[in-house]
């Protein structure tokens, strides 16, 4: 399926039961390697700040960071649909502020979409974006940005009045022009439920196999990112032990002389 993906392609795959596969790129080359591979979204998610900035929550990520990692991902997306998160408080304060905010993230950065955490507290906001012709993504469940609302990483909706409360909130994003929405760490049958109920994708992150796709972070996925590892992040590999055995060897390699040899002389 080497073609480019759109907001229509991902509909279009719900309604023919086809799987939508996406992960975050913060840089030019591993956006290349997804693009190889490819995968239908590239988000450049805000866990940028933890995972390559190595701050403790997503909070701290600015408008101009996102930017300028979106710019590097977007110098080898050819055919992956490339979303960009609204980072906290960039789309809070009103629609208007908000439509400015993904206005200059789109022109500045090349991104095709944006994505929002919350529901109804954001739907005049989305469709603000929509009507302007701004692509939006919503995002359900744990919402990151709200860690210290939420208090810890834990499950949402796990309660009757939680669970119908997301229902809720998904149905108002979808009638305010979503074309899509992540749910992450919610019950499975819950994300089942919510996938029935709208008519476009969802795209899970720790809610299930029954969602329209899935996503995790990209050095969740290859062992990079060591601080924690979620449940749901099923490792296909352990790049960070390689990684620092080759990062060993080198160094060990240099303080006895043996690199560089005759061969990597001139």
């Amino acid at each position: 399926m080497n073609k480019k993906r759109t907001v229509k392609t991902l509909q279009k795959m719900k309604k023919h039961g086809e799987k939508i596969t996406a992960l975050t790129a913060y840089d030019s080359l591993f956006a290349g390697y997804l693009e190889e591979s490819e995968i239908d979204v590239i988000l450049v998610g805000d866990s940028v700040g933890m995972v390559y900035a190595g701050q403790e929550t997503t909070i701290p990520v600015t408008i101009e960071e996102i930017i300028y990692h979106t710019k590097a991902v977007k110098r080898s997306v050819k055919n992956a649909l490339l979303v960009a998160d609204m980072p906290f408080m960039s789309y809070q304060v009103n629609p208007e502020e908000t439509l400015k905010n993904a206005g200059r993230i789109l022109k500045e950065s090349g991104a095709e979409s944006i994505k929002m955490e919350g529901g109804e507290n954001i739907s005049n906001s989305v469709s603000r974006c929509v009507k302007a012709g701004i692509p939006v993504m919503g995002h359900l469940g744990l919402t990151p940005q709200s860690i210290h609302q939420f208090g810890s990483y834990k499950v949402q909706g796990k309660s009757k009045d939680a669970s119908e409360k997301l229902i809720k909130d998904a149905l108002i994003l979808q009638k305010a022009g979503c074309y899509a929405i992540v749910l992450e760490k919610i019950p499975a049958m819950l994300a089942k439920e919510i996938t029935e109920k709208l008519d476009i994708p969802t795209i899970g992150i720790g809610a299930g196999k029954y969602t329209d796709g899935q996503i995790l972070v990209t050095y969740d996925m290859l062992g990079m990112f060591e601080k924690f590892k979620p449940k749901f992040a099923r490792r296909y590999s352990e790049l960070a032990t390689e990684i620092k055995r080759s990062i060993t060897k080198y160094v060990n390699d240099v303080r006895d002389n043996s690199f560089p040899s005759k061969d990597e002389s001139y």
